[in-house]
């Protein structure tokens, strides 16, 4: 990709070696929502034998109460590493391309802001592990990543950067649902139906973000010249790797389509590649497809 050129986002905050800090009293909301969710947690249950899913915790507002954190000023970044200055410059795109697509549709675009961390993290979803992956919790607008997910896609052999744009456009891909109203309707949706029709609404939901990740593609694309050769086939490539058959079947277990969260390695490329390939919003209608 050739993205050293970008401007960088100030839409970012760096809570790497904060730790999660105390308990503030106030409860979560909202239902995480992420591209790379369990990822990382399958993988290591299926190289350490153990089950570690719990470490994805639970799905809905929780009433315990969030730890108390010293936040640094959004933009006021640590360290300045590759890895760091990459996913600046994604979000940037990112909000390049959504601010206009909103304007397009007489509609006023608002920013995420990013939260880089490590270790664990505290948003108004609760604590989250970072063996969950990234993820966006509606209830504050925030994307959430720890940049070592990167180092795990790569030995997954889903690398490149990419693929890791496509990973952070899927988490901004959650972050329109939230402000066009999905994210709150399949919420509620899913509170009234069984866990397999829940599961199935979660599957909608993210394949239209990998669908929103490829429109974003797409436009970047045509305004920046952004993609080089073999960029589109580490991104179908990658979301292969993270398909749920895909991740079942390397931790060794049953594939099961009743409890897929995110789609099959088919689902998703075909949903990205949907995207990319119209580079409209309005194609992205998993719900009715």
């Amino acid at each position: 990709m050739r993205w050293r050129k970008g401007r960088r986002s100030s839409n970012i905050e760096d809570r790497r070696g904060q730790g999660p800090g105390r308990a503030r009293g106030r409860g979560g909301a909202g239902i995480k929502l992420g591209g790379g969710a369990g990822i990382i947690v399958l993988l290591l249950g299926m190289f350490l034998g153990v089950d570690l899913s719990g470490l994805l915790g639970g799905g809905g507002s929780s009433s315990v109460g969030l730890p108390q954190l010293t936040n640094k000023p959004a933009g006021q970044i640590k360290s300045d590493d590759e890895s760091t200055q990459f996913v600046s410059t994604m979000l940037a795109y990112n909000e390049d391309v959504w601010t206009k697509l909103f304007a397009e549709a007489n509609q006023q675009y608002r920013p995420a802001k990013l939260v880089i961390f490590d270790g664990g993290v505290n948003s108004a979803c609760g604590f989250t592990s970072s063996a969950a992956g990234p993820f966006y919790c509606p209830g504050d607008y925030q994307i959430y990543i720890d940049l070592n997910f990167f180092r795990e896609l790569q030995r997954m052999g889903a690398g490149g950067d990419f693929a890791q744009a496509y990973v952070l456009a899927h988490e901004v891909g959650h972050h329109i649902q939230n402000l066009l109203g999905v994210s709150m309707a399949v919420q509620r949706r899913q509170r009234s139906v069984s866990k397999i029709e829940a599961n199935q609404l979660s599957v909608r939901a993210e394949l239209q973000a990998d669908c929103y990740a490829g429109v974003w593609a797409h436009h970047a694309h045509k305004d920046n010249q952004l993609l080089e050769p073999g960029d589109l086939e580490e991104g179908m490539n990658a979301a292969a790797k993270i398909g749920d058959d895909a991740l079942m079947s390397a931790a060794g277990a049953r594939v099961r389509p009743e409890a897929f969260t995110h789609g099959s390695s088919k689902q998703r490329q075909e949903w990205l590649y949907r995207g990319l390939e119209s580079g409209d919003p309005q194609q992205c209608d998993t719900f009715a497809s």
